[in-house]
């Protein structure tokens, strides 16, 4: 899912994000966890009171820093991309969202298009702006929004966003699995070179009214650009890696692959124009980014980018940079593999017997670690221990009633022996006598990813389980996520990741039985009834589908085979010679609010 107003986050279903985790020395491993936190205070807006200066926007460069320890793929394609990184170094295009926002995710007019509930009927009509084009001057028309949702559910697509939400749409269904050549529920009033799309569903959701939802795609893909190339060849296509077209504020000049991308004002955007007239951005790794916003070589990191909590108290009194942030719409998290993904039938699989089956094993590897302790020394205030896998930034669904795994021992070998996971010598077995090894996948970092990652398998192998890094070593952000991403792997047991997730909260797209983006393949009947009961015509009353929201939440912190270690800030430092930089999620006009009061940085 997506985050808005960095709007080029509000729009698709989920992404994937590198983890931002920090290093803690061992210590005692039956110790009281530490306390929770205490979170800095961050505004979502530079408030720059000096001058523009309008020379300075014409001939200086804005240069953005991508934090990110591995190349990006370079899929512009939001609907292609599975990782937050290609989703910001593409930003400035806009990304190809239709909505604007309010500062509560909700859509509202004005934006690239409107949208239209009818319950009465069960439709919904998109209308798109009169003066609506392509950076390559072409309309954006109404075959553009349907052909997103044909990527998204082509049998052949590479995308990741499909999940059974879309087949409310009628046709998807039949479309999904070859059955139909077209989706029968889009009809076009006005023809499909037309600005108008009217889609038939067999119900409404309530969730339907915000950005970002499970049922109603947010961005348009260009038909024009796209059609004469095979939808399975899309993401390595040309028109998607060296030539793509955009609608948002800027045009592509430049991409430097994996490195770097360059931009300057798309002459046919339909909104408010560009005041700075050319923009980089470079990737910066993780042990370098301090050093680079130390010296002025940045004037911000771009906001849906990583930054760790070790980066926050080094840059926090910087004089020429002002930290802004807002409670993040991602997290961290653990998924446990306990199934396969099958190709045919497009479903997730769950294996009870797989060596990560039982439930208790897997909430004892959880009680064994201690995420306090990791946040107390190196959150500073911007990164604590999360309690379920609903952020807090949704006060209404969140559970604030949950524990979570605070860390506990004791509590995780009682586990281990109740479910007959007994020592042999220094390790468990498993409970048919046969040896336990665990492997533990979790992404190359920093140097403090990697102690953290060390901190982990002290406290696994405190408690006698025999976790080992899989492969020998931390993995490539790509090479990692292309191993979860297979249909059946038995590389990894255990794996550390990260969601940016979606402005609105329902997590089929993540954890629903035919989700991709469901890595761990988690299927039981409970799960997939509770996720449907959010969306269900009951949830039209809000008390009913907050009351199901949070029963999901209980029922996952029980399941444990996706646990949220911790939540954070989405923040980032802000050179004070930049003016109108506000993430706030009703800025619809992020890039085009910016500008320069000084043709250098400070």
């Amino acid at each position: 899912m997506k985050k808005a107003s960095k709007k080029w986050a509000v729009t698709s279903a989920a992404i994937l994000a590198t983890v931002s985790l920090a290093a803690v020395s061992v210590g005692s491993t039956n110790q009281a966890s530490a306390a929770e936190t205490k979170r800095a205070k961050l505004s979502d807006t530079y408030k720059n009171n000096d001058k523009v200066d309008n020379k300075a926007n014409n001939k200086s460069t804005l240069k953005v820093a991508e934090p990110n320890d591995s190349p990006f793929k370079g899929i512009s394609e939001p609907i292609l991309a599975d990782n937050q990184e290609d989703q910001n170094v593409f930003s400035p295009g806009g990304v190809g969202s239709l909505f604007n926002v309010d500062k509560n995710f909700k859509i509202i007019d004005g934006g690239l298009a409107n949208q239209k509930l009818d319950r009465d009927n069960n439709t919904v009509t998109i209308t798109i702006r009169d003066n609506a084009k392509w950076s390559d001057g072409q309309p954006v028309v109404a075959r553009d929004v349907e052909y997103a949702y044909e990527i998204i559910a082509s049998p052949k697509s590479t995308s990741s966003q499909y999940s059974g939400d879309f087949e409310r749409i009628e046709g998807m269904a039949d479309f999904h699995k070859s059955k139909a050549d077209k989706i029968s529920g889009f009809t076009y009033p006005d023809g499909e070179d037309g600005k108008t799309v009217v889609i038939k569903y067999n119900a409404l959701s309530p969730s339907m009214k915000y950005s970002g939802n499970s049922f109603i795609w947010g961005t348009v893909a260009p038909y024009h650009h796209y059609k004469d190339v095979a939808i399975d060849k899309l993401a390595g296509s040309d028109e998607v890696r060296k030539n793509p077209v955009f609608v948002g504020p800027y045009k592509l000049d430049k991409v430097v692959e994996g490195e770097s991308t360059s931009w300057s004002p798309n002459k046919y955007y339909w909104g408010n124009a560009p005041k700075i007239k050319h923009v980089t951005i470079n990737v910066v790794s993780s042990n370098s980014i301090d050093k680079a916003i130390q010296t002025s070589k940045y004037d911000f990191t771009s906001p849906g980018g990583v930054m760790r909590g070790t980066s926050y108290k080094n840059l926090k009194n910087l004089k020429n940079y002002k930290i802004v942030g807002q409670p993040d719409l991602g997290y961290n998290y653990f998924g446990f593999n306990v199934g396969e993904y099958d190709a045919d039938k497009q479903v997730n699989v769950m294996d009870s017997k797989s060596k990560m089956g039982n439930k208790n094993l897997r909430k004892a590897m959880m009680y064994a670690i201690d995420e306090d302790a990791i946040n107390d020394k190196f959150g500073n205030g911007v990164k604590w221990r999360a309690k379920t896998l609903i952020p807090p930034i949704f006060d209404k669904y969140s559970d604030k009633s949950a524990k979570g795994f605070p860390h506990n021992p004791k509590k995780a070998e009682k586990l281990l022996d109740a479910a007959g996971y007994k020592k042999d010598g220094k390790w468990r077995t498993q409970p048919n006598g046969k040896k336990l090894v665990i492997k533990f996948g979790a992404m190359k970092g920093s140097a403090t990813s990697h102690a953290t990652y060390e901190d982990y398998l002290q406290r696994w192998r405190k408690v006698g389980l025999n976790v080992k890094m899989a492969t020998g070593k931390e993995m490539e952000m790509n090479s990692f996520y292309d191993t979860l991403q297979k249909p059946k792997q038995d590389k990894i047991d255990i794996f550390a990741a990260a969601w940016s997730v979606s402005s609105e909260p329902t997590p089929s797209q993540l954890y629903g039985a035919d989700a991709p983006f469901n890595m761990g393949h988690f299927v039981t009947n409970k799960n997939t009834q509770l996720i449907n009961d959010m969306n269900n015509d009951k949830a039209w009353d809000d008390s009913y589908r907050t009351d199901k929201f949070k029963e999901w939440q209980k029922y996952m912190n029980d399941q444990a085979a996706y646990v949220a270690t911790d939540n954070s800030y989405q923040w980032g430092p802000v050179n004070k010679r930049v003016k109108g930089f506000d993430i706030a999620p009703d800025n619809n006009e992020f890039w085009s609010n910016l500008s320069f009061t000084s043709s250098k940085l400070k």
